[in-house]
C-alpha cells in the first residue's frame, strides 16, 4: 500500500487508546510520525511501546490550554515539523451528570462540554497558532458524531453530549472558513455508535445493528474511521476544508427499529 502521510508529523489528542490509537497505528503505517497525548500514563507508556520509534506518548489533560501546545512543541523537536492535528478526545458524559434535560445537572453539563468542546477549541487553537507561526499550510480533523445532526432520543438522550458534537461541526466550519486562505483545512469526521459507548441493553442492541445495517448490522469499531482520518491527514485531501464524512454505518440514511 502505497504511504499517504510520508514527512508527515502528527499530534493525536486522545491518541493513546481507542479511536484515537487505531488512527495513531494507521498513520504511522502510512508513513508519518506521530505524538499520542492522552491522560493515563500506563496507556501513554503502552502507546509508545506499541507503535515503536516514529511514535512519541505524552500524559495531559486536553482542557488544559498548555496541553496540546506542549504537544505540538515536542512533535516539532522529535520529528522536525508538524503537519496536523486530530483531536479525538472527549466522550459520554453520562458519568458526569449529563443526560435528559428534565435529569442533567449544571455540573454534568459543563464537565462533558468541557471535555468534548473545550478541550477541542484549546488543541485547534493551539495548532492555528503554530501553523500561522511557521507560515505553513496544515490540517485539522475534529472528532463529532451523528448524534450531534441525527438524534435517537430512546437510546441516545445525553443532551450536553449532543449540543457538544453539534458545536464541533460548527466550530469547525467557521474557523474553516477563516484559515482556508492560509491554506489551514479544518474537517470533521462523525462515527456511528462505537462499540462500548455506554452500558447497553438488548433492545439498544438490537436498534443499533438495524440502525447501521451496513456489514450485518453491528457497532462501529475504531479501525471503521482510520480511512477517513488518513484521508484528512494527507495531501489528498488538500482541496478540501469544511466538510463533515460520517462514517456511521448506514445510521444517518436509516430509520432503525424500536
Amino acid at each position: 500500500m502505497e504511504n499517504w502521510l510520508t514527512n508527515k508529523s502528527i499530534v493525536v489528542i486522545g491518541g493513546t487508546t481507542g479511536l484515537g490509537f487505531s488512527a495513531s497505528r494507521a498513520f504511522i503505517r502510512n508513513g508519518a510520525n506521530v505524538v499520542m497525548v492522552g491522560r493515563n500514563p500506563e496507556n501513554c507508556l503502552l502507546a509508545e511501546l506499541n507503535l515503536g520509534g516514529n511514535s512519541r506518548a505524552k500524559q495531559g489533560d486536553a482542557t488544559d490550554p498548555q496541553t496540546a501546545l506542549d504537544a505540538i512543541q515536542l512533535c516539532i523537536r522529535e520529528f522536525g515539523s508538524f503537519d496536523g492535528l486530530y483531536h479525538v478526545a472527549g466522550g459520554s458524559g453520562q458519568k458526569l451528570g449529563d443526560g435528559p434535560l428534565h435529569e442533567l445537572s449544571l455540573s454534568g453539563w459543563n464537565k462533558t462540554l468541557d471535555h468534548n468542546l473545550t478541550s477541542m477549541m484549546l488543541s485547534n487553537q493551539a495548532a492555528v497558532r503554530a501553523f500561522m507561526g511557521m507560515n505553513k499550510a496544515g490540517t485539522i480533523l475534529n472528532m463529532s458524531s451523528v448524534l450531534g445532526f441525527s438524534p435517537s432520543s430512546d437510546h441516545f438522550a445525553n443532551h450536553a453530549y449532543a449540543t457538544a458534537k453539534s458545536a464541533i461541526i460548527g466550530f469547525s466550519k467557521s474557523i474553516s472558513s477563516s484559515y482556508a486562505s492560509k491554506n489551514i483545512r479544518v474537517n470533521v469526521v462523525a462515527p456511528g455508535i462505537i462499540e462500548g459507548f455506554q452500558q447497553v441493553s438488548e433492545a439498544h442492541d438490537q436498534f443499533i445493528t438495524s440502525k447501521q445495517p451496513l456489514d450485518h448490522g453491528r457497532y462501529a469499531n475504531p479501525v471503521d474511521l482510520d480511512g477517513a482520518a488518513v484521508y484528512f491527514m494527507s495531501d489528498y485531501s488538500k482541496f478540501a476544508t469544511g466538510q463533515v464524512l460520517s462514517v456511521d454505518g448506514g445510521w444517518n440514511v436509516t430509520d432503525g427499529q424500536f
